[in-house]
């Protein structure tokens, strides 16, 4: 048993897609969040920015004593996953790695894939697909502006409705069914994305592979937390107007939330 709390990064707001997942499925699990406001978003940022980005998130969640961390974000998790890695020694978990054996197990094999610039140029999601199903076929599209418009509560604009519109046309050229949702803001507007088929589509929410693979780790190392104690912690590196209303809205939760500040 181990009732240290969870910890979880994002640029944003996105990552509260796969808080949620976590604490549906392991409800009795404490978390702390940490939204990077501050340097938001982490899409059109170097590589170099990203990993310095990552380190500071990881190196406060570590001095908040978590017992494990999620990087829930596509483009630190492409960019930056495998530095902290070899840097911490502590348990760090990205959204990639779970989801493309959700794809596997799934026997997918033709597969779109949504992102930020910085993910989709990396190439990290592509990559690990065909280094596990070496047949699939792989269809990317960078969605410069996708997370913003999701951050900036701007998901029932024209804006948002043409950029949904240009982003999917390659899908829908090519008949896929099946897209990742590589960034995790994209959750967020799922149903936005739906509504642009004349088919059905099946996007795949990065955040129900991570959280089950999270609950097989922890269990298996019997870091489970069996007490009735816990909590949730929100950490901010920049105040934004709204922020508490839009993650109250994405926790559907009316609680007052424990938000601090870091930077």
């Amino acid at each position: 048993m181990d009732n240290r709390p969870i910890g979880i990064f994002d640029s944003g707001l996105g990552g509260i897609t796969v808080l949620n997942e976590l604490k549906n499925a392991m409800p009795q699990e404490s978390y702390i969040y940490l939204g990077d406001t501050l340097n938001f978003p982490y899409g059109s940022k170097t590589k170099e920015q990203i990993i310095e980005f990552s380190e500071k998130n990881t190196q406060y969640l570590i001095s908040q004593n978590v017992k494990m961390i999620i990087i829930a974000c596509g483009t630190a998790t492409s960019q930056a996953l495998n530095e902290l890695k070899q840097k911490y020694d502590i348990d760090i978990e990205g959204i990639i790695e779970p989801t493309v054996e959700y794809v596997k197990n799934n026997k997918i094999t033709k597969i779109g894939i949504i992102g930020t610039e910085g993910t989709i140029k990396s190439g990290a999601w592509e990559k690990q697909l065909k280094a596990k199903i070496p047949n699939i076929e792989v269809i990317n599209q960078a969605c410069p502006i996708l997370a913003e418009i999701v951050e900036e509560n701007k998901a029932k604009t024209k804006e948002a409705h043409d950029a949904i519109h240009n982003y999917m046309k390659i899908f829908k050229e090519n008949n896929v069914k099946n897209i990742i949702l590589g960034c995790t803001h994209y959750s967020i507007i799922e149903e936005l994305i739906k509504k642009e088929f004349q088919y059905e589509i099946n996007l795949i929410n990065t955040g129900k592979s991570v959280a089950s693979r999270v609950k097989n780790s922890l269990a298996q190392k019997n870091m489970l937390n069996n007490s009735n104690n816990n909590n949730l912690k929100i950490v901010i590196s920049k105040q934004e107007d709204g922020f508490e209303k839009n993650i109250k809205n994405l926790l559907k939760s009316a609680k007052t939330l424990d938000i601090t500040y870091f930077n």
